[in-house]
């Protein structure tokens, strides 16, 4: 039997342990607290980190798109070309295309589709060339600049001028695209043109029955030899090649240098006079004879 003090002493004894058991209890949830407080912040931080490295990555990649989809912007003599001058060729911009009509009209009109990522504006002082040799030109304006978006714009031109009949070509991806579009509406064009250009797979107009000529510069740094060489198993037998000595890629438009081209043996002027002189003799022997003896 317990006497008074043994009592006081139990007593104690259960208080004491009580509030060591207390003691250890908020020991331990405050062990937790601190751990899971400190678990919070670390994720916090992780997630900072890994915000911060995701906006460089976004920042990186539109600056990259930016450079990759930056077109060629059409330079001094382009801009020259596209004036108004009246009695001799009427430049007329629309939502879809650019277009110089003749005051006299001869021979066919051309459908161009530009490269990629130049600007259409960049072929007016081919287009002028060619509009004052009495030829409706018309210059595709691509989404994007890029005529892989939009190969079939030609059926837009062929409806608003049902009554004229047009050869297609284009420059450089311009031109792939423009013999898809007349692979598979040949009987709706009169002739293909390639300038620093040749045609897939897709454009196959081997047995089309369409005129067709190949223009390149024989300094030309931007396209692919052997390309052009794999291109020519598409294109008929009568296909007419014609080599702009000391051209290059570019000097077909009018927006400066181009990235990995090789710079020209000859002015862009010079280059530009071979290519209308080249273009309208074609059309001449082979596109408009032809169609007057179907």
């Amino acid at each position: 039997m317990l006497n008074e003090y043994s009592e006081t002493f139990y007593i104690q004894a259960k208080n004491h342990e009580v509030r060591k058991a207390k003691g250890t209890f908020i020991m331990r949830r405050r062990t937790r607290r601190s751990y899971n407080a400190y678990g919070t912040r670390g994720s916090r931080k992780i997630w900072k980190i890994l915000l911060g490295f995701l906006i460089v990555i976004v920042l990186f990649a539109g600056w990259g798109a930016w450079k990759v989809f930056t077109p060629y912007q059409p330079d001094e003599a382009a801009a020259a070309a596209l004036a108004d001058i009246a009695d001799t060729v009427k430049v007329n911009e629309q939502e879809h295309w650019i277009s110089f009509e003749p005051a006299k009209r001869s021979g066919a009109g051309v459908i161009l589709y530009p490269g990629a990522l130049v600007k259409p504006e960049s072929y007016a002082p081919l287009a002028r060339l060619l509009a004052e040799k009495g030829h409706h030109v018309i210059i595709g304006k691509m989404p994007l600049n890029l005529a892989l978006i939009s190969p079939d714009l030609a059926n837009e031109v062929l409806k608003a001028y049902p009554q004229e009949a047009f050869v297609i070509g284009g420059h450089s991806l311009g031109g792939v695209m423009a013999a898809r579009y007349a692979a598979a509406h040949s009987d709706q064009v009169k002739g293909v043109f390639f300038l620093a250009s040749y045609p897939d797979n897709k454009g196959n107009l081997k047995d089309k029955n369409l005129p067709v000529i190949s223009l390149l510069g024989s300094d030309d740094g931007v396209i692919q030899m052997e390309n052009v060489q794999s291109g020519r198993t598409y294109l008929p037998a009568n296909t007419l090649y014609f080599t702009v000595e000391g051209g290059n890629h570019a000097q077909f438009g009018s927006y400066g240098a181009q990235k990995g081209d090789n710079p020209a043996q000859i002015s862009a002027v010079e280059q530009w006079n071979q290519t209308v002189a080249a273009l309208q003799d074609w059309m001449k022997e082979s596109v408009d004879s032809a169609s007057k003896n179907p």
